[in-house]
């Protein structure tokens, strides 16, 4: 057990150069690769189970203790993102199906390794945690309607097929993780520290399927798209961190808020973009997974030489270090 510890805390700290390799092995071994495809939904529900496992009642009590800075947080990612993916792909004049993949990156909710670099960066970790889950929570709802406002007039958009597949592929598992905790908390507590394996270990799948089933469609776009995702995941962060400075949040809430926004969960965008549209709708959230997992250790790295001036925030549940 102790072994198996020690290699999952491996994996969450190189989480990042692991879902680069993902992508290498995308890139040259593209046909085996792609044929990981049809299990992309499968791995994403047994990762949001995971993240179930980790989440707690009192994770949603931050709700209604400090309700301002969790309620504008989650409204900024869910009007930011989106919107700003709408508008870097065409600005990028990308195809349609990259139009979609982008906004549906924009339209997810936030992941567990937001939570983690948050913790880095010296922010407020109980307030990255309770936008995390609240976030995840109105996924189902808000993201099939996001998804067809901006999206809708690019390419057929089905909100009711959507709402139904993050009804299967991230509410439901996240719910029964967060039930078997309540019922077997000394068991799941066991377990917790093995998460990572498998978190990490789908999203590198994850990562590995898209873009081997879009080899040629990386190699001709590729630069183009990854400077549309690297500005996206940038734009994110600084717009995320001026919504905390404009509405006079703390500068440990504003380093949240930033990461929270700027962090998606981009499993999800490919696992969603695949099922309803093609492969290469998926394409930009396998290049954000790996780019902003770096932009967020760099992020985490520079504000953790600069205190806030405030207490100490609690470090996060130790499972809480993937997406």
């Amino acid at each position: 057990m102790a072994f198996l510890e020690r290699i999952a805390s491996f994996v969450g700290r190189w989480f990042a150069l692991l879902v680069l390799a993902g992508a290498v092995a995308g890139m040259l071994l593209p046909e085996r690769s792609a044929a990981l495809a049809p299990h992309i939904a499968l791995l994403l529900g047994v990762i949001m189970f995971g993240m179930g496992l980790t989440m707690r009642p009192v994770d949603f009590t931050i709700v209604a203790k400090h309700p301002k800075a969790v309620l504008l947080g989650v409204a900024a990612q869910f009007v930011v993102m989106p919107l700003l993916g709408w508008g870097i792909a065409h600005l990028f004049g990308l195809e349609p199906l990259l139009v979609v993949g982008m906004v549906l990156v924009g339209a997810s909710p936030g992941g567990t390794a937001s939570n983690v670099i948050v913790y880095l960066a010296r922010g407020d970790v109980a307030l990255s945690v309770a936008m995390t889950s609240l976030s995840t929570l109105l996924a189902p709802l808000v993201t099939p309607l996001l998804v067809l406002g901006l999206a809708g007039s690019t390419l057929p958009v089905d909100a009711g097929d959507l709402f139904v597949s993050i009804l299967e592929v991230v509410l439901v598992p996240v719910l029964m993780g967060l039930a078997l905790r309540a019922l077997a908390g000394r068991l799941v507590a066991r377990v917790l520290p093995l998460l990572p394996l498998v978190s990490v270990g789908g999203i590198v799948v994850v990562v590995a399927a898209v873009v081997g089933a879009n080899a040629d469609a990386v190699a001709s776009t590729g630069l183009l798209l990854g400077a549309a995702v690297v500005l996206h995941n940038l734009c994110g962060l600084a717009l995320g961190y001026g919504v905390g400075c404009a509405t006079g949040l703390p500068e440990s809430a504003r380093r949240a808020v930033a990461i929270e926004v700027g962090m998606q969960n981009s499993g999800l965008a490919s696992a969603l973009a695949a099922a309803h549209f093609a492969p290469l709708a998926a394409l930009p959230g396998a290049l954000f997974s790996v780019w902003h997992n770096m932009s967020g250790a760099l992020a985490a790295t520079l504000w953790a030489r600069r205190p806030t001036g405030e207490a100490a925030d609690e470090g996060p549940d130790p499972a809480r270090s993937s997406r």
